[in-house]
C-alpha cells in the first residue's frame, strides 16, 4: 500500500537525491499519504552523516520541511505512507533507522511476525521509538551489519515473516542501495550514471525507460552505474531488462483541476487504443490463447473491488453471449475456500497494478490447480503480468487516481473482447464486435455532457443516502457506481438488484435519499418504472440512466439521463461514465481531494 522509491547518482549533477526523491514520491503518493520522509547520505562526503527529513500528513509538508531544512546528497531513499502498525505521526513516518542512526530502511508490506521480533530485540536491549513493523528491520539489519549490507539485508529476509518491499541505505557504505522483495512489487530503474528504484513504474519513467522488476526473495545492490541481483542463496542472477513506453503526458494533469477528471475523460481515447491492440481487420488476435478458449466449458474469474465488478459484468456478458456458465468471486475469498477447478476451465484474473495482494494468491491456486490463467492487467511487467500464463492489457496508461476510472472501462473492454472469442456464433459476434469499436466514440459523446451531470450533482451533492439499482449487467454496474461515489465523497452508498428493493433496501429509503436507477435492459423497462414509482412515494429523488430516444421514464424520474444506444449488456462502458463524473462532481462539492481519498491506497499489495 505504501510507496518507496530510492535515487544514487556517482556525482552531484543539477539537482540532487532530495530533489530527486521528491519528485518520485509525488507520484507515488496514490500509494498512501498519512506521512513521508526521505533518508540522504553523501557518497562524495563520506564525514557527512545519514540524515532524516520527515513529516506526518501529505508530501506538502515533507516539501514545507526541506525548504526550511534541506539535505544534501547523492544516494537516497524515500517513502509515502498508508497506516498500517502505529497512528499516522512524524515517529511512525518512515524511513526508520537503527539505535545509531546509521542505517535507514523504508518498507512497503506488513511483518507479520514484528511482536516476536521486537520482544527479541528488546531483550538484547534495543529500545523501540515507534509503534511500526518496520523499525525491527532496520534494527535487525544493525544487529546482522559487519560492514556488508547485503549480507545483512539477505541475512534479515530469513527471519521475516509477512510481505515487504525494502529499501535500504547506510552512512558507512554511501555509494549503495539495497533493496529487497517478498509478495510486494519493486522496480529498478537503470539510468547513465545513476539508478532508481520503485514500487511501481510511474516515478521512474521521467529518468529512464529501461527497468527491470525484481521477484520474490531476491536481493539487489544498487550502486551509481550498477546493478547486481541475488537470488535467496546469494547467488547472482541475471533479470531482463524491459523497456517501457508510457507517454508521460498521461501522468500530467494537462491543465485537468484534478488527475481523476482528466482519466475520465481520456476514456474515449484509451477505450479505442484497447480495442485497437486486439482487434485487426475485424478479426480479434489471441491466437497465444485460442486454445484454451476453444475448450471452455466454465469460465472462472477473480478480482478485488473495481476489478470485482469488472468480473461480475463479464458474467452477464459472457454467459448472454457465449452461453457458457461463469462462476466470479472476490480474491480475498477465493482464496481460502479450497475452490473446485477442472482442467477445461477459463481462468481469468483481474488487476490494475497486477499487484494486487488476494489476486496474485488467487491465482497462484489457480496454476497450483492445474489451471491456465489469463491476466487482465494495465501494468506491463507487473507480478501477475510476469507470472499469468497468458496476458491482456488494458491500454489506460498511467492511472494516478486512486479511485478507478479508465482502468475499469477498458478492463469491461477486454472481458468483451474474451466475450467474442468465446462466442461460437458468428453472427452474434460480428455484430458484438461492431458495437465495441464504436465504443470510444460513444463514450466521447457522454464526455461531452459532462455539464449536465455536475448541474445534477450540485443539486444532490447533500445527500445523506445514495442507492444504485439496475437490472442484470446493470445491477453490475450499479456495484460499481455505488463503490464510486463512497470511496470519493464518502457519501453511504449502496447498490442492490431492483428486483430485491421490496426485500429490504426500501425500509431505508426517504426524502433524504437519492435513487440512480441504471435502465438499460429494454425488455424490463416496465419493472424499472415500478421499482422507481416505489421510491417515489416514499420520499426519494431519482436519477435515471438509460438510452437515446426512449421516454419510458420522462414522467416518472425526477431527472433523466439519456446514453448513446448500443447493446444492453455492453452498455455498462457508457452508463458507468456518469455515475463516474457524478461521484467526482459530489467530491468536489463536498470540498474532498477526489485523487486522495482518505484510508485509501491505489494498489493494495497487502492483506
Amino acid at each position: 500500500m505504501c510507496g518507496i522509491v530510492g535515487f544514487i547518482e556517482k556525482e552531484k549533477k543539477d539537482i540532487n537525491a532530495q530533489d530527486v526523491l521528491i519528485n518520485c514520491l509525488k507520484k507515488l503518493e496514490y500509494r498512501g499519504y498519512d506521512s513521508a520522509g526521505i533518508a540522504v547520505v553523501d557518497c562524495e562526503n563520506k564525514e557527512r552523516k545519514l540524515e532524516i527529513r520527515k513529516a506526518k500528513g501529505r508530501l506538502s509538508n515533507l516539501e514545507e520541511l526541506i525548504k526550511t531544512s534541506p539535505v544534501e546528497g547523492t544516494t537516497g531513499i524515500g517513502h509515502t505512507r498508508w497506516a498500517t502498525h502505529g497512528e499516522p505521526s512524524d515517529i511512525n513516518s518512515h524511513p526508520h533507522t537503527d539505535v545509531s542512526g546509521y542505517i535507514a530502511v523504508v518498507h512497503n508490506g506488513i511483518i507479520e511476525n514484528h511482536n516476536k521480533l521486537r520482544k527479541w530485540l528488546e531483550e538484547h536491549g534495543v529500545v523501540f521509538k515507534s509503534e511500526t513493523d518496520t523499525e525491527c528491520i532496520a534494527h535487525l539489519i544493525d544487529f546482522h551489519y559487519n560492514g556488508d549490507l547485503v549480507t545483512a539485508v539477505s541475512e534479515v529476509m530469513k527471519r521475516l515473516e509477512g510481505s515487504y518491499a525494502l529499501a535500504v541505505v547506510c552512512q558507512q557504505e554511501p555509494d549503495l542501495i539495497v533493496v529487497a522483495k517478498k509478495d510486494c512489487p519493486l522496480v529498478i530503474g537503470l539510468g547513465e550514471g545513476f539508478n532508481l528504484i520503485a514500487s511501481d513504474v510511474t516515478p521512474i519513467l521521467e529518468y529512464s525507460r529501461e527497468v527491470q522488476y525484481l521477484d520474490d526473495n531476491q536481493v539487489a545492490k544498487v550502486t551509481a552505474t550498477d546493478v547486481t541481483i541475488f537470488n535467496k542463496d546469494g547467488v547472482i542472477v541475471e533479470v531482463p531488462v524491459s523497456h517501457v513506453d508510457w507517454d508521460m503526458q498521461s501522468a500530467q494533469k494537462n491543465g485537468y483541476e484534478h488527475f481523476m477528471l482528466k482519466e475520465i475523460c481520456e476514456q474515449p481515447f484509451v477505450l479505442d487504443q484497447t480495442y485497437k491492440a486486439r482487434v485487426y481487420a475485424g478479426k480479434i488476435d489471441l491466437q497465444e490463447i485460442n486454445s484454451i478458449v476453444e475448450k471452455a466449458t466454465h469460465v472462472v474469474i477473480v478480482g478485488c473491488g473495481t476489478a470485482y465488478h469488472a468480473a461480475f459484468v463479464a458474467k452477464y456478458s459472457i454467459e448472454h453471449f457465449a452461453r457458457i456458465p461463469v462462476d466470479i468471486d472476490v480474491a480475498s475469498e477465493f482464496r481460502y475456500r479450497d475452490p473446485i477447478i477442472n482442467e477445461n476451465d477459463l481462468c481469468i484474473v483481474i488487476s490494475q497494478s497486477g499487484e494486487t495482494a488476494d489476486t496474485l494468491q488467487a491465482m497462484r491456486i489457480l496454476k497450483q490447480k492445474g489451471a491456465k490463467v489469463i491476466a487482465i492487467t494495465n501494468v506491463v511487467g507487473s507480478t501477475v503480468a510476469r507470472e499469468a500464463d497468458f496476458v491482456m492489457y488494458t491500454q489506460a496508461g498511467p492511472e494516478i487516481a486512486v479511485a478507478s476510472t479508465k482502468a475499469f472501462t477498458t478492463q469491461l473492454m477486454c472481458v468483451y473482447l474474451l466475450t467474442c472469442a468465446l462466442t461460437k456464433d458468428l453472427e452474434v459476434r460480428e455484430k458484438l464486435m461492431s458495437e465495441l469499436e464504436e465504443m470510444g466514440a460513444k463514450a466521447q459523446l457522454v464526455v461531452d455532457r459532462q455539464a449536465e451531470i455536475q448541474k445534477f450533482a450540485s443539486r444532490q451533492f447533500n445527500k445523506t443516502k445514495v442507492f444504485y439499482f439496475g437490472r442484470l449487467s446493470d445491477y453490475a454496474i450499479s456495484l460499481e457506481s455505488a463503490l464510486k461515489l463512497k470511496e470519493i465523497s464518502y457519501t453511504h452508498s449502496e447498490a442492490f438488484a431492483a428486483g430485491e428493493l421490496k426485500h429490504g433496501p426500501i425500509a431505508l429509503i426517504d426524502d433524504k435519499t437519492l435513487v440512480v436507477a441504471t435502465c438499460c435492459q429494454p425488455f424490463l423497462y416496465d419493472k424499472m418504472d415500478s421499482n422507481i414509482k416505489e421510491v417515489k412515494a416514499r420520499g426519494a429523488k431519482t436519477l435515471a440512466i438509460t438510452f437515446e430516444g426512449n421516454h419510458a421514464f420522462d414522467d416518472v424520474s425526477d431527472e433523466v439521463f439519456l446514453i448513446p444506444k448500443t447493446d444492453p449488456y455492453i452498455a455498462p462502458i457508457l452508463s458507468v461514465i456518469v455515475t463516474q463524473l457524478y461521484a467526482y462532481y459530489c467530491s468536489v462539492n463536498r470540498g474532498n481531494d477526489p485523487d486522495h481519498p482518505r484510508n485509501l491506497a491505489k494498489s493494495v499489495t497487502v492483506e
